[in-house]
C-alpha cells in the first residue's frame, strides 16, 4: 500500500509541476520576451496562441491527473464531511477544493475567450486591434490569476503534507 501511494504522490506532483511550472513559465519568462521577440501586438498574440494550443495539450491532462489523484488522496476525509471543519487538516483541504474549483472556473473563462473562432479571426488577421488589445488584456488578467491560485493551491498541498 505504502508504494501505491508514493507513485500516486509522485504523478500528482509531476502533473503539479508541468501544470503550475508551465503556467509560470509561460507568464514570466515567455510572455516578456516576446517583446523583445516583435513589437507587433498581432504576431505577439498569434504567437502565444500557438504556444497556448501546444502547452494545452499537455496541461490539461496534467490538470485532470491533478484533480483525480487529488481526490482519491482526500477520498478518506472527504467521506467524513464532518471532520472537514473539525480539523486543520479537513479546512485546509476545504481552502484548497475551493481555490480548484476557482482555478477551473477561470480557465474554462479563458478558454472561452480564446475559442476556435476568436482564434481564427485572429490567425487569418481579420480581427480589428482594437479588439486585439482588449482580448490580450483579458488573457493576461486570466492568465495571472491562474498562476497565482495555483501557487495558492500548492501551499495548501505543502500544509496537508506537513499535517498542519
Amino acid at each position: 500500500m505504502a508504494i501505491e501511494h508514493a507513485i500516486l504522490t509522485w504523478i500528482h506532483l509531476v502533473a503539479a509541476a508541468i501544470w503550475v511550472g508551465g503556467s509560470i513559465f509561460i507568464g514570466i519568462v515567455f510572455s516578456p520576451i516576446l517583446k523583445s521577440i516583435t513589437t507587433s501586438v498581432e504576431d505577439r498574440i498569434e504567437i502565444m496562441i500557438k504556444v497556448g494550443k501546444r502547452f494545452n495539450k499537455v496541461a490539461v491532462p496534467s490538470l485532470f491527473i491533478l484533480m483525480i489523484t487529488g481526490l482519491y488522496n482526500s477520498h478518506m476525509l472527504l467521506s467524513k464531511p464532518d471532520l472537514l471543519m473539525a480539523t486543520s487538516y479537513g479546512i485546509f483541504l476545504t481552502i484548497k477544493i475551493v481555490l480548484v474549483i476557482a482555478l477551473i472556473i477561470t480557465y474554462a473563462i479563458h478558454v472561452r475567450v480564446i475559442r476556435k473562432d476568436v482564434e481564427d479571426q485572429i490567425m487569418s488577421k481579420q480581427m480589428p486591434i482594437q479588439q486585439i488589445q482588449k482580448l490580450r488584456k483579458k488573457i493576461i488578467i486570466l492568465g495571472e490569476i491562474t498562476v497565482v491560485l495555483s501557487i495558492a493551491i500548492l501551499f495548501f498541498a505543502a500544509l496537508l503534507d506537513a499535517g498542519i
